[in-house]
C-alpha cells in the first residue's frame, strides 16, 4: 500500500513539474497580450476589429502595437525623423509637471535601452545587507552630482533586486574595491534571483590562479 502511494505521489509530482511551468508561461503571455490588446481601444470605434469583422481577434492589438513600435523606430532613424523627435522633446520639456517627469523617464529609458550603455549589463557580488552576507546586484553606473563630493572613496552605483520580484529593490553606492564582477550573464543572474537560489547558474571553468575581480565601469 505504501509503495502504491509513493508511486501515485511520484506520478502526480511529475505531472506538476510539466504543467506548472507551462501554466505560468501561458498566464504571463495572456497577461501581456491582453494588456497590449487594450491599445485597440485607442482606435475610433468604426475602425475597431470587432466592428469590422464582427468578432474578437485575440492578439491583434499586440501585433499592431509591435508593428507601430517598429514603424516609429524605422521613421526616427533618418535625419527628418530625428529632427521631429528633437522638436517633440523640446515641446514636452516646456510643459509644467509633465516636462520633468518625461525628461526623467527618458533619461532612464535611454540609459537602459541604449545598445552602447552599460547599465544592467554586469552582474555583481556585494556584501549586503551586512558584512558576511552576500547578494547579487547589477551595475548601473557611477555616482554623480554633488554626491561625489561627499563620498570618502571611489564608488559605483548598483541596483539590488528583491526576490522573487526583481522589479523592486534598492539603489546603493558601494566602494569599487568591495564590488566583485561575476562571470555570469545578467539573464542567468536574474533567473538565480527570481528562483530564490533554486535555479543556480552553471559554474565557470576554474582558472589556474583565480583572482578577485573588482568591477571597472566606464567613466
Amino acid at each position: 500500500m505504501t509503495t502504491k502511494k509513493a508511486t501515485l505521489k511520484s506520478v502526480f509530482l511529475t505531472g506538476l513539474l510539466v504543467l506548472v511551468p507551462l501554466a505560468i508561461t501561458l498566464w504571463v503571455l495572456n497577461l501581456i497580450i491582453g494588456t497590449m490588446d487594450q491599445t485597440l481601444l485607442l482606435l475610433p470605434e468604426a475602425w475597431q476589429p470587432e466592428r469590422l469583422f464582427g468578432f474578437h481577434l485575440p492578439g491583434l492589438g499586440a501585433l499592431l502595437t509591435l508593428a507601430f513600435v517598429f514603424v516609429v523606430g524605422l521613421l526616427t532613424q533618418n535625419l527628418v525623423g530625428q529632427k521631429l523627435v528633437e522638436a517633440w522633446n523640446a515641446v514636452v520639456r516646456r510643459i509644467p509637471v509633465v516636462g520633468p517627469i518625461y525628461t526623467s523617464v527618458k533619461q532612464v529609458s535611454d540609459t537602459l535601452l541604449s545598445s552602447s550603455g552599460n547599465a544592467f549589463r554586469k552582474a555583481l557580488l556585494i556584501e549586503y545587507p551586512h558584512k558576511g552576507s552576500y547578494t547579487i546586484a547589477f551595475l548601473t553606473g557611477i555616482p554623480g552630482g554633488d554626491v561625489v563630493n561627499h563620498l570618502k572613496q571611489e564608488c559605483v552605483s548598483v541596483y539590488v533586486p528583491t526576490t522573487p520580484n526583481p522589479t523592486s529593490g534598492f539603489f546603493l553606492m558601494i566602494p569599487r574595491s568591495e564590488v566583485v564582477e561575476l562571470d555570469m550573464t545578467v539573464d542567468a543572474a536574474l533567473k538565480y534571483i527570481v528562483s530564490m537560489g533554486v535555479v543556480a547558474p552553471s559554474a565557470p571553468h576554474a582558472a589556474p590562479t583565480p583572482q578577485r575581480r573588482t568591477v571597472e565601469p566606464p567613466l
